[in-house]
């Protein structure tokens, strides 16, 4: 049997490596919506959660609703962020992108699936990669 402090001591680290993951998630999402209205889209809603999932960023360009999908990652050992977005989770955006549409009664000529993938170097910036229609 493992002692009590080494069991504390594992699940402490493990704690704080998932608050420095969504600490990294979080300012990433915050690097893509400034990008994002550097380009020129509206920012409409952030963290958008209901029963079936949420979504990142939810933009407008023009007349297309944009649903972005972020991925930040502090390097690609695991490979780029881009490729974590899965065909299933594309499917998932989408109708989340109709849900959104049905809970705030907004109508768009088109909706589009972004993906923006971050990576933060050592002095702290991100090279994004931004697709755009995804799925």
């Amino acid at each position: 049997m493992r002692p009590a402090t080494a069991i504390r001591q594992r699940r402490s680290r493990r704690w704080l490596s998932v608050n420095a993951k969504d600490e990294l998630g979080r300012r990433g999402e915050q690097a893509a919506v400034e990008y994002l209205e550097q380009a020129g889209l509206r920012i409409l809603d952030r963290n958008w959660r209901c029963a079936e999932g949420e979504i990142d960023i939810v933009a407008a360009e023009r007349q297309v609703l944009v649903i972005c999908e972020v991925k930040t990652r502090s390097s690609t050992r695991y490979g780029s962020p881009l490729e974590a977005i899965s065909r299933s989770k594309r499917a998932r955006l989408r109708r989340l992108a109709i849900r959104w549409l049905v809970a705030h009664g907004v109508l768009f000529d088109e909706v589009r699936i972004d993906a923006i993938g971050l990576i933060r170097d050592e002095s702290g910036s991100y090279r994004i990669e931004h697709v755009r229609g995804v799925g």
